[in-house]
């Protein structure tokens, strides 16, 4: 390659330079000159949505806070009266308001920022229709493949908001049965009876069988002799009854008086007297026993003679036919050739010799 062509290839230099990056500099300086107000109104109203947007979403969920926590102090203020008993726990109330708290916060917080995303957007003037359709194709994908996990949270949802069960709640939910524990918007954790702990999804839920609402029944069958004085069986209950129903702290977890409903049962040996009584939820046993309790001491001290059932018959296997028969063997036979070998050898006495008269 030639001298000349190198230098006819070499960008000019000198005072062409400085005359092109001064007129580069003009062309960007009347640009800007140009453009800057757009851009700054563009810039202006993209920091006022953003701010009007946190604003909003800061009060809104203030107002929410606010709100759940009058609920909860309500709540408190009621367990202290009379009605405390019916209504469920202060506990179990936080919880389910604090959970409907933090659903409306996110939705809330999900629509402001999303709609002012959306309006950032259109100020930059970009086309929203592809962004939308692009999200509207990943939305159903996404939620196909998380229909499991988005079943499980509106199911949670709706449990809350319908109060089906809460903290403390010993509850039946098909798959598993226990004390639930914690309430959350995906997963039930349940406390089973010996003390595991079953995490259940709240969209495999199908029923829910709630122990703990509304009241229970202590049901118990006293079983006397029939020859017992049936008036006197029923004043020494009722007494019982009377005298229950005033201890503490018994006198809270029955609801209802201790009712003699009757002679459920007479048979030969045994009649049995029913008797029933509403109480808390989830105290139904302890009343049983405790009223199993006092009828039996009370029956003793009065000479009334509390009976059983009668006791479990045993199947006994039947006898084996075959025990006492021995297998067959070669040596029961006297005559067989093993017998004879087995048995003793006889010894063999000579025969007696005759003698002449001269000997």
């Amino acid at each position: 390659m030639s001298w000349s062509a190198l230098s006819a290839a070499a960008p000019p230099s000198g005072p062409g330079t400085l005359e092109g990056a001064a007129g580069r500099a003009n062309d960007a300086a009347g640009w800007v000159e140009e453009n800057w107000s757009t851009w700054l109104s563009v810039g202006l109203r993209i920091v006022l949505i953003l701010v009007i947007a946190l604003v909003l979403r800061h009060v809104i969920r203030r107002a929410l806070t606010k709100l759940i926590d009058r609920m909860n102090r309500s709540v408190q203020a009621v367990e202290g009266t009379a009605l405390g008993g019916l209504l469920v726990n202060a506990e179990r109330r936080r919880q389910r308001s604090e959970a409907i708290g933090s659903v409306l916060r996110s939705v809330t917080s999900f629509l402001i920022l999303g709609t002012a995303a959306l309006m950032m957007l259109g100020a930059l003037n970009i086309n929203l229709a592809p962004l939308l359709a692009s999200a509207g194709v990943a939305g159903v994908a996404l939620g196909f493949g998380a229909r499991n996990l988005v079943t499980d949270f509106l199911s949670g949802v709706f449990m809350i908001l319908e109060d089906q069960y809460g903290v403390g709640d010993s509850i039946d939910a098909g798959v598993a049965t226990g004390e639930v524990i914690e309430v959350g918007l995906r997963v039930t954790k349940l406390r089973g009876e010996n003390g595991e702990i079953w995490y259940v999804r709240n969209g495999e839920v199908k029923r829910i069988g709630n122990l703990s609402q509304g009241w229970a029944t202590a049901a118990v069958d006293v079983m006397v002799r029939p020859s017992e004085d049936l008036e006197k069986v029923r004043a020494v209950i009722r007494q019982v009854a009377e005298t229950m129903a005033k201890d503490d702290p018994w006198a809270e977890r029955l609801w209802g008086p201790i009712e003699v409903l009757g002679l459920d049962s007479v048979l030969l040996d045994s009649m049995t007297v029913r008797l029933s009584a509403k109480t808390m939820p989830g105290q139904s046993l302890s009343v049983e026993r405790e009223l199993r309790w006092r009828v039996k001491r009370a029956f003793d001290e009065e000479g009334i003679r509390i009976v059983g059932g009668v006791p479990p018959q045993v199947d006994e296997e039947p006898a084996d036919p075959s025990a006492g028969v021995s297998a067959p063997s070669a040596l029961s036979s006297p005559t067989s050739p093993q017998s004879q070998a087995a048995s003793p050898l006889t010894p063999q006495v000579p025969p007696p010799t005759a003698q002449g008269p001269g000997k």
